[in-house]
């Protein structure tokens, strides 16, 4: 799968640990930045990577910050990107399956690099369950 991945400095140590996890798993991994620890605002790397989603340019987004809630807010600006929340599992496959998001926001500061993995596992792997679902994505999208 190819993944778009993007963070601030609060998050960009968990963008590296799952960028290089995820090219061992066999992903194409595009990484929209930050590229080191310096203060910046989340803005101007969350915003490409969800645009990247919703051209088509990547299959999935995973964005990163201090909590994820200021990305998700940024990821779901831009029209057609659906990003969830998400702290665990349960989240990410709920996120998935029911919001068919196809991004996904993760606080650093919130779990620790482990969880993320699984998380992340689960997004990856959840399909969309359709049905009941489908008139609500396209309310939201609408």
């Amino acid at each position: 799968m190819k993944i778009g991945i993007a963070s601030d400095h609060a998050g960009f140590a968990h963008k590296e640990a799952l960028r290089a996890w995820l090219a061992t798993l066999g992903h194409e991994v595009v990484d929209y930045g930050c590229f080191d620890e310096a203060r910046t605002d989340y803005p101007q790397w969350i915003r490409p990577c969800a645009e990247a989603v919703v051209k088509g340019e990547v299959e999935r987004g995973i964005v990163l910050g201090g909590s994820g809630n200021g990305e998700a807010i940024v990821a779901n600006r831009v029209r057609g990107c659906r990003c969830g929340y998400a702290f665990n599992q349960e989240t990410a496959f709920l996120t998935r399956s029911h919001n068919d998001a196809n991004c996904i926001a993760i606080g650093q500061r919130i779990v620790d690099i482990g969880t993320a993995k699984e998380i992340v596992q689960t997004f990856l792997a959840t399909p969309f369950e359709g049905g009941r679902h489908i008139p609500r994505i396209e309310a939201i999208d609408a």
